[in-house]
């Protein structure tokens, strides 16, 4: 009998990766077992996931399992690319602070950070690192990445996001989007995924599954042909391309399947939606003081400040981490399996801090 080593019941609010795998999608990766498949992607779920992927895409979509999130944006943007090239994005995002130089040491990138209030780029954003073409001194300009939902908790609409797009296809650039949470996003906005990003003008699709739901993988999924080459080579030489890729394909049918996808973002953002609207009652009432929210709650992030030493002594209870430590600014996130038992216990452990 396997050991178990951890306590199923303890919950924290730190990141949606704490959560574990759906029970939908240990199914599927059970059911994907057994007997032989080709292995490195000919097998029977990776053609299907093209299909799946289709009919919420659009017919015509390319779909790549990878292992992870940074592979997959590295794997993308390299994809979009040349080497004298060099990818804008929000200074607050994914691929500028929490991957380590990747995109600049595996991928061979140049990245343009802009400051963003929001974590949102603009057409007008954009503008300051758009310049300089033929320029041999800088790398060239020529794709942005913007993240959905946003390191901020953020959400681009449609609108925003087909104005970036217009915008950045009139400057000879391609869109990329990392979808780490785009099902978070899709829940926010009750809308089809193809709403705000085929149909918005992305070209190239970071879709994320570790976020909800999945045990591990991902998948760059290419919307426009014409801005990714070398795909299939590039994976291999990333070291993302997955022997036996059925079973990372097996998760990804399954998330996409029964709207299991948007099932599991809805409880996410409800979640995150329950525990800021009890802090906002607290603080209205005088039951609370000190706290204050810093972004709005558009999917399932919620940020604030807390008063000198109180997140320390909130944490040993229920862990999550500081975003900006000189602000006292900290990020609680909720995920696919919060429970609302979960919420009401850290609401009472923060009124007791901040009372």
């Amino acid at each position: 009998m396997t050991e178990k080593l951890h306590d199923a019941s303890w919950r924290a609010f730190a990141s949606d990766n704490y959560a574990g795998a759906h029970p939908e999608v240990l199914a599927a990766i059970a059911a994907a077992n057994g007997g032989h498949q080709i292995s490195y992607g000919e097998d029977a779920y990776t053609a299907r996931l093209q299909h799946v992927f289709a009919e919420h895409f659009g017919e015509g979509v390319a779909v790549h399992p990878v292992f992870n999130g940074t592979g997959a944006n590295v794997l993308a943007l390299q994809s979009m690319v040349p080497r004298w090239g060099a990818v804008i994005c929000a200074a607050s995002a994914h691929i500028n602070t929490d991957e380590n130089g990747a995109p600049e040491r595996v991928g061979g990138l140049k990245l343009l950070p802009v400051p963003t209030p929001d974590g949102k780029l603009t057409p007008e954003l954009v503008d300051r690192e758009a310049w300089g073409w033929g320029e041999e001194h800088r790398a060239q300009p020529l794709a942005v990445s913007i993240t959905q939902t946003t390191e901020l908790g953020t959400c681009y609409t449609p609108e925003e996001v087909r104005a970036l797009a217009d915008h950045v296809h009139s400057k000879g650039m391609r869109l990329h989007m990392d979808g780490a949470r785009l099902a978070n996003a899709g829940a926010w906005l009750e809308a089809p995924l193809r709403a705000f990003t085929r149909d918005a003008g992305v070209d190239l699709l970071s879709f994320g599954g570790t976020k909800n739901g999945l045990l591990f993988g991902e998948a760059v999924v290419v919307l426009d042909h014409d801005a990714s080459d070398g795909l299939g080579y590039l994976r291999k030489i990333d070291m993302q391309l997955a022997s036996k890729m059925r079973f990372l394909s097996a998760q990804l049918i399954a998330i996409m399947t029964d709207d299991l996808w948007l099932r599991s973002a809805r409880r996410a953002n409800h979640m995150a939606a329950r525990l800021r609207g009890q802090l906002e009652q607290l603080v209205a009432e005088g039951s609370i003081r000190g706290l204050e929210f810093t972004q709005p709650t558009e999917s399932n992030a919620v940020f604030a400040t807390l008063p000198e030493g109180a997140a320390d002594r909130l944490r040993e209870r229920f862990r999550f981490y500081d975003w900006d430590a000189s602000l006292g600014e900290v990020r609680w996130m909720c995920s696919w399996d919060t429970m609302e038992g979960d919420v009401d216990a850290f609401v009472a452990a923060i009124r007791e801090v901040l009372a």
